[in-house]
């Protein structure tokens, strides 16, 4: 019996993964694939391992039922991993041969950065159709204003940031505080802002030491007990422990320094990362039973936008300037 939403379907099935570091939303993403090819008449199989699992063919059937209960979870049920052999002919080539051999008629990758160039260099090769959910905690993507998991990472980040500021508060002491983010400032500009930091140092921004205890200077003077500096983990070597001991050798202020790290990853999904997620993951199915190949299916001003793959791997997504302006404002 066909539910309002089906169709004639031009696939019979589709194949999903996920790929590099785990973000909060691949689960929704997933069942998203599932339940809307399912809508559709349409059978998906998930790969495990992202592309380890898809070269060395670790296939299994995903229902509308089995993935229940998953959206609120974060992580992904289908695992993820880091695979070089991508970036080969050969790697590529054992990738082809698994989709052929399981009949595999569209594939849905869910990942971020690395991965999508991962999916851009397959998808050169490759004659199954591919299309791309931009899923990470970087937010680094071109092609969509938010990525899956970002909107997580930052409340992650701000819950512990506040919790941080009762402790600095009762014992001044200045804090400095490293979330993540090795190539780009996107997480730490968005935590800066919302929790109301006195500086921000991200990599698109180079801010030298002299600059930055100056700032610190004037926000004691000011009168503020214990300012609080975010440092995106890839701003200098050594991070925020280096630039904390280099601030202590120039004023002799004691401080203290926070590494959030994996924390930033995990934890159920926002309720903006869910919808995002679920309205990604759909569309992605959708476009695969349109005839799409080869694109990224991002969220710009609101709606569903689909860049090429190779324009998507290859362009540098901006850093919104206004924003880097508005936290140097509002710190004063």
């Amino acid at each position: 019996m066909q539910t309002q939403y089906m169709r004639t379907p031009v696939l019979s099935n589709v194949a999903v993964l996920t790929s590099g570091g785990d973000a909060p939303g691949m689960n929704a993403a997933i069942r998203a694939v599932v339940r809307s090819g399912a809508a559709h008449g349409i059978e998906t199989i998930g790969i495990r391992r992202g592309y380890a699992g898809l070269c060395q063919g670790e296939l299994t059937a995903l229902s509308a039922r089995g993935v229940g209960n998953i959206l609120q979870r974060g992580g992904t049920c289908l695992e993820t991993s880091r695979h070089q052999d991508m970036k080969t002919p050969e790697g590529r080539q054992k990738a082809i041969a698994t989709l052929k051999r399981n009949g595999i008629e569209g594939l849905v990758i869910i990942g971020g950065d690395g991965t999508l160039h991962g999916a851009a260099a397959l998808a050169r090769d490759c004659p199954v159709p591919i299309m791309c959910v931009p899923s990470t905690i970087d937010n680094d993507v071109y092609g969509t204003d938010y990525t899956i998991g970002f909107d997580t990472a930052v409340n992650t980040a701000v819950s512990a940031i506040d919790r941080i500021r009762d402790t600095a508060e009762s014992l001044p002491r200045l804090f400095f505080i490293e979330v993540m983010g090795r190539e780009h400032g996107f997480l730490a500009l968005e935590v800066a802002i919302a929790c109301g930091a006195d500086d921000v140092l991200i990599p698109e921004v180079h801010r030298n030491i002299d600059v930055l205890c100056k700032t610190l200077t004037d926000s004691f003077r000011r009168g503020k007990i214990s300012p609080l500096v975010v440092v995106a983990e890839g701003e200098a070597p050594g991070g925020a422990v280096e630039i904390a001991s280099e601030v202590k050798a120039r004023l002799g202020i004691d401080y203290r320094v926070c590494v959030l790290g994996f924390i930033q990853r995990g934890g159920p999904p926002t309720a903006r990362d869910r919808v995002l997620a679920s309205k990604l993951g759909a569309a992605a199915v959708e476009a695969l039973m349109e005839g799409r190949a080869g694109y990224l299916a991002g969220e710009v001003k609101g709606e569903i936008v689909f860049t090429p793959l190779d324009e998507a791997a290859s362009k540098n997504k901006p850093l919104d300037s206004s924003k880097v302006q508005l936290a140097s404002m509002l710190a004063i």
